[in-house]
């Protein structure tokens, strides 16, 4: 049940207000993927340089990602979202320079991660205390982040393609919705009160309860790092491999290929409903394997077309590891340990951001056919081991 302290015409109105917020900071948060491949043009960048400009975002999210979490806990979520809702569009103008300077880039990349890692925690927790229900908060997220992420980048590829100052446009539409953001985040209530905040305690808190730390560990964790190691892969490792195969059109393939990945995880949180989260997590896990082999099989034939089957495939794992993680994360934590956890999970989950660079670290000079295959044999082993019996009854204890 909703607090209390939100009733009547404002607690109506703040879900759709939050949810907005949390859409349009998302949505900001992968309008630079697609012109990865402009700015290694314009920027003369190398493979390598280009997926650590992508990785560190996850240097900027991980330490947001916990300590935010328990700060919230303290002090309330508005307190730690609403500068953070501000800085996204602050981090949107600076981008405007990026195509001119290697340092911007990162400096963007990295505040990013700071920005996403404090608005998709703490914004969670404060969007599944309004709605008041785990399984629908955690469906309405899912929603919001995986359209977010996944318009972005759609958008960003077809300007940077076809529209005049491929390295500027996408980032002013992203600085308008922003606008939009700002004007009714004040509409949403603190959520959290003072008799349910945590009055002491690390400044630094994972918010796994005892009971529940062999289920994080052996069943939230594997899902976690799923979330974004199949779409990180497919929107920057895949398209950079078949650039050669897409004169003309590379750009817009990768904000395609990014798109969709990321708008398929948007459509199956009815899917994990049905499903139930310890099932979902290991069918998301498989499904990702499966988009894997689809995706070196593209790579094998020089076929760019099976980078689309090979997208939905990846998008579909993704948005169920991160409806089951999350309907998961909810109901192990304590209210005064939701913010917490649920930043716990997103660094696990964000650890996948990594996996373009160690591909190409990995690859060298020997192509990445091999990284690949290892990855989805990985993706294959930990599906399996997630779907064992006793790991489905830890996930749903």
């Amino acid at each position: 049940m909703r607090p209390a302290w939100v009733t009547g015409t404002r607690s109506r109105s703040a879900v759709p207000a939050l949810w907005t917020v949390v859409f349009v900071v998302a949505f900001g948060t992968n309008v630079p993927t697609p012109l990865l491949l402009v700015y290694r043009d314009v920027l003369g960048l190398g493979p390598t340089a280009l997926t650590a400009a992508f990785g560190v975002y996850a240097a900027g999210l991980i330490p947001a990602l916990l300590l935010s979490g328990p700060a919230s806990d303290r002090l309330g979520r508005r307190p730690v979202v609403v500068p953070f809702v501000v800085l996204a569009a602050l981090v949107s103008v600076l981008f405007l320079a990026a195509g001119s300077s290697v340092l911007v880039l990162f400096l963007g990349r990295f505040l990013q991660g700071a920005v996403s890692g404090v608005v998709f925690s703490v914004g969670t927790a404060w969007l599944g205390e309004l709605v008041g229900e785990p399984g629908r908060s955690a469906r309405l997220t899912t929603i919001a982040l995986a359209t977010g992420w996944a318009g972005g980048p759609l958008l960003a590829g077809l300007l940077g393609q076809w529209a005049p100052l491929p390295t500027v446009l996408p980032y002013l539409v992203h600085v308008a919705l922003m606008v939009g953001a700002l004007a009714v985040l004040p509409t949403v209530p603190e959520s959290l009160g003072p008799e349910r905040r945590r009055t002491a305690g690390p400044v630094v808190n994972l918010g796994v309860p005892a009971p529940a730390r062999r289920a994080f560990v052996l069943v939230v964790v594997p899902v976690a790092v799923g979330v974004f190691a199949f779409p990180s892969t497919a929107a920057t490792v895949l398209p950079l491999l078949l650039t050669a195969q897409m004169p003309g059109i590379a750009v817009a393939v990768a904000g395609i290929v990014a798109g969709v990945t990321l708008s398929t995880g948007a459509l199956v949180p009815p899917l994990q409903r049905r499903l139930g989260a310890p099932v979902a997590g290991p069918v998301g896990l498989g499904l990702g394997a499966l988009g894997l082999g689809v995706a070196l099989a593209g790579l094998a034939l020089a076929a760019w077309p099976l980078l689309l089957p090979a997208s939905l495939l990846l998008g579909a794992g993704y948005g169920l590891c991160l409806a089951s993680g999350l309907a998961t994360v909810a109901r192990l934590a304590p209210a005064g340990e939701r913010g917490a956890l649920t930043g716990t999970f997103y660094a696990c989950a964000y650890l996948g951001f990594g996996v373009p660079f160690v591909l190409s670290a990995l690859a060298g000079d020997g192509g990445l056919t091999g990284p690949l295959t290892g990855l989805a044999i990985v993706s294959a082993v930990a599906a399996l081991a997630v779907g064992l019996p006793g790991a489905r009854r830890l996930a749903a204890a």
